[in-house]
């Protein structure tokens, strides 16, 4: 049987991880919270609500993200790996529709797309929204990409997933991902998901400081690729 499992990097999510984790549907074997150094009831909360939580004080969403790559292949891997953030703006009961195409051996990767028409209006910044189109743009015209989105919501194959060698440590992470398969030509697909408002405020977007770093990182990804 197919065994799928997730990864949750939270920061300070104290009032969203547990409805987070409790949407999450059945058909996953592990949910792991990576709480990247939280000062509040992140990791109380998501114990509780029965994931399996591990510490990360690197502050950094790719840090957050190997941290709980390194665990799950030190103890059992999953088939496919599930990203989501812990702040509730994605429905994780849509898990369903990104493992999919996956276990229909169609793709080995799948973003959710979160775009207007599925997106609460204020979901996203100005900014977000944006920076998204630009690096998306950016992509189409130097790799041929289809992407239409850099959304946190995202299924790979856990084999897929060793291949890529995942490197940043930061808001690069997403746009690496996604520069990597393009660039080994897997297969991959977007699906449409809904997207509202998060709990909490952004720790990215939610600052100047965090929204110019994370472009910073998105676009340098982007060209370094381009001349690797």
């Amino acid at each position: 049987m197919t065994k799928i499992k997730v990864i949750i990097p939270a920061y300070n999510e104290g009032p969203s991880i547990a409805k987070v984790v409790g949407d999450i549907p059945d058909i996953v074997d592990e949910i792991v919270v990576v709480s990247n150094g939280s000062t509040d009831n992140t990791e109380e909360e998501a114990k509780n609500a029965g994931a399996t939580v591990l510490t990360e004080n690197n502050k950094g969403y790719g840090y957050a993200c190997l941290k709980g790559i390194n665990y799950l292949t030190a103890t059992k891997p999953p088939d496919i790996l599930v990203f989501m953030d812990g702040d509730y703006a994605d429905y994780p009961e849509e898990l369903v529709l990104l493992v999919d195409p996956i276990l229909k051996n169609e793709v080995d990767f799948v973003v959710g797309s979160r775009g207007a028409e599925k997106r609460q209006k204020k979901a996203m910044t100005p900014q977000q929204i944006f920076g998204n189109a630009l690096a998306c743009f950016l992509m189409r015209i130097l790799y041929g990409s289809r992407f239409t989105d850099l959304g946190p919501f995202r299924a790979i194959r856990w084999s897929t997933l060793v291949d890529l060698a995942m490197q940043d440590k930061t808001y690069g992470w997403t746009v690496e991902m996604q520069l990597k398969v393009l660039r080994k030509k897997i297969k991959y697909k977007e699906i449409p998901v809904r997207y509202r408002e998060r709990i909490g405020v952004s720790k990215v977007s939610g600052t100047i400081k965090g929204t110019i770093f994370a472009g910073m990182k998105i676009i340098g990804w982007i060209f370094k690729h381009l001349f690797s």
